[in-house]
């Protein structure tokens, strides 16, 4: 048995390369034969009306990236990617995954996508007002792709609304209504084969964002049934080998999902809770593989 582990070049490379050196060293543990490449370094296109790809041939690949044109392209030669191209399309895109998600009941919060627009003008302000009147303020404004926290504001204002829907007016984003009962607090919960495996909580004394790349800190927790039953119902609905859920604490504590994350870092998971994230996640795969 043959894989590789695909990394993003750009995004986080010294943490992308520990998660996939964690991986590495259990498959190592297992013999089996594996290889560490950049995204940067593979180029998959069309030429001659035939899709080509720089990849050599491999059995499985862990995909630990978001584009979505090369694991399309390596998934229709045969190889088993974990996660599947679906399942990282809908992941890359927050609007997809909540459309996915609210189709299997699964609660998230309440949202309005923003208008595409292509080029500059002004956002109306009367869809403004409207938007503002539906979710109240403050509401998050949220890019619809986008990691660790960036690409997510809170409009506190109408003047903070005007200012971030005209930033990102040819952008498509989203708006959100805030939840706000534990302000800067969130629940991490990594979902392998579609079970519980582990949790750790979120929390940022000086942002609403809860993401340890915006000053979050973490701690190992067993989280609810209720929390573990919407986790895993994240990653059948969106058939997911391996992800994080993120997820919020809405009224009476109950969760509402913030972010599904297809390729979660676990780094931060491993330390919090002593849990050997990347085993779990070698066995799972080699079991798939060994059907």
């Amino acid at each position: 048995m043959k894989g590789i582990i695909v990394i993003n070049a750009f995004l986080k490379p010294e943490q992308s390369v520990r998660q996939a050196e964690r991986l590495k060293q259990e498959f190592n543990k297992r013999n089996v034969e594996i290889e560490i490449v950049s995204d940067g370094f593979v180029r998959t296109g069309i030429f001659g009306g035939k899709v080509f790809s720089s990849f050599k041939s491999v059995d499985f690949a862990v995909y630990l990236d978001k584009d979505k044109f090369l694991s399309a392209e390596m998934e229709s030669s045969g190889i088993r990617l974990f996660n599947r191209h679906f399942a990282i399309r809908v992941c890359d895109d927050k609007g997809e995954t909540y459309l996915a998600l609210v189709k299997n009941g699964i609660p998230v919060p309440d949202t309005i996508f923003a208008p595409l627009c292509y080029g500059g003008g002004k956002i109306r302000e009367k869809v403004l007002d409207d938007i503002a009147e539906k979710l109240s303020l403050p509401l998050v404004v949220k890019e619809s792709y986008g990691s660790m926290g960036k690409g997510v504001y809170l409009a506190e204002t109408k003047k903070d609304l005007f200012s971030i829907s005209e930033k990102l007016v040819a952008t498509p984003h989203m708006y959100q209504k805030y939840i706000g009962y534990k302000r800067g607090v969130d629940v991490r919960i990594i979902v392998i084969g579609g079970k519980y495996f582990a949790a750790m909580t979120r929390k940022n004394e000086n942002d609403f964002r809860s993401n340890v790349a915006q000053g979050g800190t973490v701690k190992g927790i067993t989280p609810s049934a209720e929390f573990i039953a919407v986790a895993e119902n994240c990653a059948r609905s969106l058939g997911l080998d391996y992800c994080g859920v993120d997820i919020l604490f809405g009224e009476n504590d109950s969760p509402i999902v913030c972010e599904v994350n297809s390729n979660a870092f676990f780094e931060g998971m491993e330390k919090a809770t002593g849990k050997n994230v990347a085993k779990a996640y070698v066995d799972y795969i080699i079991g798939e593989m060994n059907k």
